[in-house]
């Protein structure tokens, strides 16, 4: 053992010394007190007063003024009998004051390393007013653009959400949790909420166990080995069990089977719902198989408070349940440092907002923006050239919208909009004519169509800002259909009518039906909610200060009706190809009766989707070629090396993201399609060519097969390389016993 390894063991058995002898002073009320979550009551109250008194809190969430919560760590701390702190819990999403672009968006830069610079900063600013835990990453993996929380995720695959939601993980909790500017992370929501039916919030999830091992849970176990501190249930019904009172999800895999010791939260209210769900017949049935399923902390409601001495005293729940549950809770509170010192000094951090961490928000805010189309190289634009340029759309100027979903804290006058640092770069010479076209993105009228036209007319280039204002995501904000809201689409009809070069920024908290919108115009953009650099970002790369590279986390659909569509779906036994489609059109009247094509595709949306996962165009070209692996064949528990040559073949230094994905051919249980392991940021100057390295262990093949036993099967394999998830490079090797 190491010195650093002894002293974290020193640690952690000093840690385990003074929580066991805590618990034997706590009565079984301070107990439950300490498996009880509060929300903020906006100041300290005579009723909060008492409670953390009588040693009934041990989280409050939702209070962010630095005195107050120093005020309520001093009542818990001198006032309370044993003196315990409170943990503070907030949702730092993606920023605090300072925001980052919406999950989604971090995700489309496939940049770890961003993401990481990314939680590190908004812990930073969250820890500086008291907070010590956030309720972030949420890592489930959607197929369902529909569902208002995709705005949070983290994409489609299991395997990009496992390595950007570890690296957020290390963002928001540092090198060590005890440090001042660390905050606790929370993986949620454990477990499938992103699966939940017609993508609607808090609805059924039907998922059989092998997708949920194979699918669901490894962002989760990610999460767990990068060393997340807590996490927190799933609202949804999972195979007819709630996730809050899945003894299968939080015993069996969480805690035996993965060794988690963190503790576990509900989500708001989630225990209450139970009821609701027509799971528990009251409260206390929801108290009782809440514990016995392994939450170890109450959200909001307080069912434990009222419930948990009678199940005690009925002998339905242990006093060494009640025992676990608190040992974990506290566990947490020691690595946070809080018994060492639960007050915080803001002058002990860096100003909020500072240069440093607005640069970190820009560069995240670049990386994330995706060219999904660029006909005739529109972009990027001359801005010595451009004489006149109309800037239409509601989202032009508004720099409220542009934070996003779950933006509790960031600071309005801090953002810098699209429209302003257009009119940075251009200077002088250049007329710029502003028209909203729209009141907001729901506008179902064409009171400003004239002034917009008008603009358009007069200008050589139209830059057009639309797609779904900030509250059109997030938690209940699922929506049916996910075309451009109200009457864009009407608006970009018309303009498309002048013959202007015309360019669309999409500011939206979900990939959007595009089809009939992309005919309208000649480049566009998929910024999501770029944040409070969201401005200078979109400008940067409009002008050419730097060619786009994010790539596309989720694939788009060319219509809802398409929905689930992503790349490692399971083959089919008639698997659809371009060669076997057959358009509902092109189907002769009264033609006799048969399977046309004879393979699985939607007759009026054809085989693939608008826009591949991992799609995403740059200002140059990239060649790839000289894929070579050190291997053909592998045994068990051996690694290859994967080597491709990729070249800078245009006239623009740009980053090209490389993917990398296999293919099991046959399996114990039928295998994806594609599957993406390894991918790589490479930046290449002009004409210039790297080689991009992947080292692949046969334990990146391993699946759950149907003994649910994790095994990495002898056999064929092909391997991919490429830009998106239809790469075409490809090699063949072998795993042999």
């Amino acid at each position: 053992m190491n010195k650093e390894s002894s002293a974290v063991a020193k640690k952690s058995g000093q840690f385990n010394e003074r929580i066991n002898s805590l618990i034997a002073e706590m009565t079984l009320r301070e107990k439950i007190g300490q498996m009880s979550q509060i929300a903020g009551q906006g100041g300290v109250t005579d009723q909060l007063k008492k409670a953390i008194r009588n040693g009934e809190v041990g989280s409050l969430l939702n209070e962010t003024d630095l005195d107050t919560l120093n005020e309520i760590q001093r009542i818990a701390v001198e006032e309370s009998r044993l003196g315990i702190p409170i943990i503070i819990g907030r949702d730092v999403i993606h920023g605090f004051q300072t925001m980052l672009p919406i999950p989604i968006g971090q995700a489309s830069s496939w940049n770890p390393e961003i993401i990481e610079k990314g939680a590190r900063i908004s812990a930073i600013e969250a820890a500086s007013v008291g907070i010590h835990w956030t309720f972030a990453p949420m890592i489930d993996i959607t197929r369902d653009p529909r569902w208002g929380r995709i705005a949070e995720s983290l994409g489609e695959d299991p395997y990009l959400t496992s390595v950007l939601g570890a690296a957020m993980v290390k963002g928001f909790q540092g090198d060590d949790l005890s440090n001042h500017d660390s905050i606790a992370a929370c993986a949620k929501h454990f477990a499938a909420y992103g699966y939940s039916e017609s993508g609607k919030d808090y609805a059924y999830v039907n998922i059989s166990e092998n997708d949920l091992r194979n699918t669901i849970l490894p962002p989760f176990k990610a999460a767990k080995e990068a060393g997340v501190a807590t996490f927190m249930t799933a609202f949804s019904d999972v195979n007819g069990v709630p996730a809050t009172a899945n003894q299968l999800l939080m015993k069996k895999i969480l805690r035996q089977e993965w060794g988690f010791e963190g503790f576990v939260v509900s989500d708001w209210d989630s225990v209450i719902q139970l009821t609701t769900q027509g799971y528990s017949k009251n409260h206390e049935e929801a108290a009782f198989d809440s514990v016995s399923a392994g939450v170890d902390m109450e959200m909001a409601s307080r069912s434990y408070i009222y419930h948990l001495e009678d199940l005690v005293d009925q002998g339905r729940i242990t006093i060494a349940q009640i025992d676990e549950c608190v040992r974990n809770i506290l566990k947490i509170k020691f690595d946070l440092g809080l018994f060492d010192d639960p007050f915080t000094n803001e002058t002990a951090f860096p100003e909020k907002g500072n240069q440093k961490h607005l640069e970190i928000a820009k560069q995240a805010a670049i990386e994330s923006c995706v060219l999904l189309k660029n006909d005739f190289n529109v972009l990027p634009l001359n801005p010595e050239k451009v004489q006149n340029l109309a800037i239409i759309g509601p989202l032009a100027n508004d720099a409220l919208e542009q934070m996003g979903t779950w933006t509790f804290d960031g600071v309005e006058s801090w953002c810098e909009t699209p429209l302003q640092s257009i009119q940075k770069a251009v200077g002088e010479h250049t007329t710029i004519r502003v028209a909203r076209g729209l009141e907001t993105t729901r506008t179902k009228n064409r009171d400003g169509f004239a002034e917009a036209i008008e603009a358009a007319k007069l200008s050589e280039t139209v830059i057009l800002f639309m797609g779904e204002e900030a509250i059109l995501s997030g938690e209940a904000h699922c929506r049916a259909d996910i075309d451009l809201p109200g009457y864009q689409n009407e608006l970009l009809e018309e303009i498309s009518k002048l013959g202007k070069t015309t360019i669309l920024v999409i500011m939206a908290g979900r990939p959007l039906t595009l089809t009939q919108t992309q005919h309208y115009v000649n480049s566009m953009i998929m910024a999501w909610h770029p944040g409070t650099m969201g401005g200078p970002a979109i400008s940067d790369i409009l002008f050419g200060k730097v060619s786009p590279s994010g790539k596309l986390p989720f694939s788009f659909p060319t219509m809802v009706g398409q929905i689930p569509i992503y790349y490692n779906q399971r083959k089919s036994g008639r698997p659809a190809k371009q060669n076997s489609f057959l358009h509902i059109d092109d189907i002769p009247a009264r033609a006799p009766q048969t399977s046309t094509g004879n393979t699985s595709f939607h007759m009026d949306a054809g085989v693939d989707p608008l826009y591949p996962f991992g799609h995403g165009l740059s200002y140059t070209h990239f060649s790839y070629g000289g894929l070579r692996l050190s291997k053909n064949e592998m045994r068990l528990n051996e690694s290859i090396e994967i080597l491709i040559d990729v070249s800078n073949v245009g006239d623009m230094e740009a980053v090209e993201i490389v993917q990398m994905y296999t293919r099991d051919r046959f399996g114990s249980v039928t295998r994806p399609v594609r599957e993406l392991k390894g991918f790589q940021r490479i930046s290449l100057k002009a004409g210039e060519t790297k080689t991009g390295r992947f080292e692949m262990h046969t334990d990146q093949l391993s699946f759950y097969n149907k003994e649910m036993k994790c095994v990495t099967e002898p056999g064929d394999f092909d391997l991919w390389i490429g830009g998106d998830s239809n790469a075409t490079h490809h090699a063949h090797f072998k795993i042999i016993s």
